[in-house]
Parts: structure tokens; sequence; C-alpha cells
């Protein structure tokens, strides 16, 4: 079954929407809000903000919380907290209540099931990867949503460069087809922005950090904006992780109940 762009992202959205129907409480840690007191320093090379950037790369095992999302593209816009769960570099989990709807992101796999049109999919990355633009795997999911940045910084020498109060960093060799550009933030070395063009393709993706936290002693991420630009089509998806815990016990259930129809993406 052939679907369109546009289709694949309505469908998307659907979905989206229906993933993040309630919230799902959580045990919730010590967090306190980090403030940007650092100042940028042109004397700082490029291998030491790089240095400095992998180096504060959180460090856990498992992550769990509530996250609220804002969905907006064009005049249309909606928002829920739904259940959130990691186990790094294995699993990323999403719940709905009563097990309503829910998705599974693995280094091989992207897997979800609605029971509100009794749907599932069950594939690889490019349903997500053709939602924001970008040729995404799970390492850069979990990059993204834990402020590093989503290429290996030590492919390629880079240039740094101090813009505002941030490094500004990007690879020396653009490639022709993508321009790519990190801000650093020099307080905790996480990305302030992302910033990644497609001009031929007229693609877009720049993801903002508004603010970071801090959960026994790890810096992560506390509010998240996703702009993912496809020549006229435009999604912003907004993400506030509240009650944020590290290092629980967490379960991954997932079983595709029978009857469901596959959403098949070709």
């Amino acid at each position: 079954m052939k679907k369109n762009l546009n289709y694949k992202k309505s469908k998307l959205l659907k979905i989206a929407f229906a993933l993040l129907v309630a919230i799902l409480f959580t045990s919730c840690n010590a967090t306190k809000s980090v403030i940007a007191s650092g100042e940028a320093s042109d004397k700082l090379s490029v291998k030491q903000v790089i240095k400095q950037h992998q180096k504060n790369n959180a460090d856990f095992n498992t992550m769990q919380a509530r996250v609220r999302i804002d969905l907006i593209q064009g005049e249309n816009e909606q928002g829920y907290t739904f259940g959130f769960r990691m186990e790094k570099d294995q699993v990323i989990w999403l719940n709905a209540p009563l097990g309503l709807a829910r998705m599974m992101i693995t280094p091989e796999k992207v897997r979800f099931y609605n029971k509100s049109d009794n749907t599932y999919f069950d594939g690889d990355y490019k349903l997500l990867s053709d939602f924001v633009g970008v040729d995404l795997d799970f390492t850069k999911v979990q990059n993204i949503l834990l402020g590093q940045a989503i290429y290996d910084l030590k492919d390629g020498p880079h240039q740094v460069s101090v813009s505002g109060n941030s490094y500004a960093l990007s690879p020396k060799d653009q490639n022709a087809l993508i321009e790519l550009f990190y801000l650093i933030n020099p307080s905790h070395f996480k990305m302030d922005s992302l910033q990644l063009q497609q001009l031929q393709k007229k693609r877009m993706l720049q993801v903002d950090y508004a603010s970071y936290q801090k959960v026994n002693k790890q810096v992560l991420p506390q509010n998240i904006r996703i702009i993912a630009v496809d020549d006229t089509n435009e999604v912003t998806i907004a993400m506030e992780f509240k009650s944020v815990a590290l290092n629980d016990a967490v379960r991954f259930p997932f079983n595709i109940p029978s009857g469901y129809k596959e959403i098949i993406i070709k």
C-alpha cells in the first residue's frame, strides 16, 4: 500500500496523538534546574570543546519520566503528558494508560500499536526519518533526547567559534548536501541548539534546548523544542521532561494485540 509523504506525516501525527493520551505516574528523584552561568571563551580549542561535550554525556542505566508534549502543525496544536522509559543504548519506550497505545524503539526497530483504530507498525526508521526529514537511527534519537551531538564528533575535523554565549561547532568540510551546526553551552557543554539543513531538498531540522535539569548529578534536558521543515510543511514538537528518575528498575512490556491491521510504508 503506497502512501505519499503528506499522508505519512498525518498518519504519524495521528498515532502520536493517540500515544499521548494521558499521564503515567512515575517515582521522582530530586531534581533542580541548571542555571547556565558560564561564559564562552575564544581561548578554548575545538578539541577541548569536543572533549568536554563528550565527557558530559549523561551516565545512567535507566530513565523514566513524565513528558509533556505539544505538537504544532499549521494552526493545529495539541498537548498531552505521557509516560517515558529508557534503557540507555537499548530501548526507548512510550506508554499510554491501560496500554491503550504503546511505542517501543530499539536499535533495530520502531514498533507501536494503537487501540483506538486497531492498527500497528513494525518496521525500521524510515517512518521517523520521513517525519523529520533527516535519516535517523536509535543513536541519533537518543542523543537528541539527551542533548548530545547526533553525529560522532571524532568523524572528521571540526571548527569552533563563539556565537553569542555558545560555542558554535561545525564540520570543517560541510557535506555538499547537508549543513550541520551545533551550539554548545559553556556551563555544562551540552547542546544549546542543533541546526541541520538539506538545502536542495528544502529540509531543515532544528532542536533547541531552553533549559536543563540536574538529576542524581547528571545534566539532562528539561525543555526541548524540535522544528522539522520539509518544503512548505512544518511541524514543531515541544517537550518538557518532568518527574525524572534514574536507575530505577523498569520494564518494557510490548505485545501487539492479535487481529490488528499493519501499517505498511513503501
